[in-house]
Formats: structure tokens, C-alpha cells, sequence
């Protein structure tokens, strides 16, 4: 049977979750036919008698998975060609990574695209977001939360020098060949390229290659419509 994954989408039809994007990315990875769902924000506790509050998840024969790691882990489980970890200090690598990358670029993308990703959600979407998000900020408006966000975006580029080490000798962050931790990154990137009108990168970074190349995998997965991420 083929794999259906839910995605959370915009208003155009554009992926709104990076943690989606690893899981498209896993699949390909591992060579696995699937299929999308899309919903928006305000659908998604009513997917799978509305056991989830989140996704990606996916529904694989009797099988209903929730959440990036726990999907990953589902994959290597049950289809063992291609693993998605080579070990398990690989995995914990990789989850160190990903809390890194959350902490450092994710949460500075968001302060970047707030009010972007509220601009590009789906109608019915919109007073679910302003409302949660704005709840979270402080009682602040989503435009007094982005206002001067030009700003920060020498911080945001200054976080992401890791990555730019690591890739200085090797083409991807899993060394020779792509692992887990380049489909977190490049999900972070494809999610932001969906929706923020603000490039964030330089022309002259070299994560513009690393990103050229990561969306050339598996006959171009990350070939989507996007705003341009750098300028």
C-alpha cells in the first residue's frame, strides 16, 4: 500500500511545515511511494479521529504515525533497505543537530516570517494563527513582532556558521552523502522559501550551493515554487 502523508498547506497549495519536508525527504531517501494529504491549520485535529494536534503523519497499512522522529523511526523499522541511521551514535548526532538547528535558525526564521506564514494561510486559517501566535509573543501583533525584521538578519546569518564550517569540507552535513540532519536543514529552508518575502541569506553565501544541491535530490524534491532565499 502506498503511504499517505498529511501536509499542512498554504493558501497556494505550497508544504507549510519543514518537519513535513524531512519526512518527504526520508521517503525519498529510503525509496518509498507516497502520497500527500493536504489540510490546513484549523484540520488537522480533525485527521484520525483527532488524535493528533500536529503533523506531519502518516498512515502506512493499519499503522497511524505522528511526529518527525517517531515517523523516522517507524521508516528504518519497518523498511530496512536504505536507514535513515547508520548507527545509533548517528541518530544522536543527528538529534543533537536538530535541536541546534530549532533552537538557533528555526526559531530566528520564525521571527523573520511570522506575519509571512499568517499572510499566506489559507483564509480560514488566518484568525486561528493571529490568535495562538499572538498569544505566544506576548500580547504582541504579529506586524509589532516583524516590525525592522531587515534587523535580524545579520543574527540569523550569524547562527548558521556551523553549517557553513561543516560544509567547507564536504558536500553535505552527512559527510560525502546526505543524511537526516541535511532533510532537517533543507526543510527548514524549503518551509521559509514557501512563505518569507525577505531573503534570507547573501548571494555570496555558500549555503546557496549546499542548498542547490540538496534540492537536486531524488530527481529534484525541493524543485517547488518559491520566493527567492537569498539576494
Amino acid at each position: 500500500m502506498t503511504i499517505r502523508l498529511h501536509e499542512l498547506v498554504n493558501k497556494d497549495g505550497r508544504a507549510l511545515s519543514p518537519f513535513v519536508w524531512r519526512i518527504k525527504y526520508a521517503l525519498a531517501h529510503k525509496g518509498l511511494a507516497y502520497e500527500t494529504a493536504p489540510v490546513g491549520f484549523i484540520g488537522i485535529p480533525k485527521l484520525c479521529g483527532g488524535k493528533f494536534k500536529t503533523v506531519p503523519i502518516i498512515e502506512d497499512g493499519d499503522k497511524t504515525v505522528c511526529d518527525s522522529w517517531t515517523i523516522a523511526d517507524h521508516l528504518d523499522e519497518t523498511y530496512a533497505a536504505r536507514p535513515l541511521f547508520s548507527s545509533p551514535q548517528e541518530r544522536a548526532m543527528v538529534r543533537f543537530f536538530d535541536g541546534w538547528f530549532g533552537l538557533e535558525v528555526m526559531n530566528r526564521m520564525f521571527q523573520i516570517c511570522v506575519l509571512d506564514i499568517h499572510n499566506h494561510a489559507r483564509p480560514e486559517d488566518q484568525p486561528y494563527f493571529r490568535e495562538s501566535r499572538e498569544k505566544r509573543l506576548g500580547g504582541k501583533t504579529l506586524e509589532q513582532f516583524v516590525e525592522g525584521r531587515e534587523q535580524k538578519l545579520p543574527e540569523l546569518r550569524h547562527a548558521m556558521r556551523p553549517m557553513r564550517a561543516a560544509l567547507a569540507n564536504a558536500p553535505f552535513l552527512g559527510g560525502d552523502q546526505p543524511n537526516y540532519a541535511d532533510y532537517i536543514a533543507l526543510g527548514g529552508f524549503l518551509w521559509a522559501g514557501a512563505i518569507c518575502t525577505l531573503p534570507i541569506l547573501e548571494k555570496s553565501d555558500p549555503l546557496n550551493e549546499w542548498l542547490a544541491r540538496g534540492f537536486d535530490l531524488y530527481d529534484g524534491i525541493g524543485h517547488v515554487p518559491l520566493y527567492p532565499l537569498a539576494a
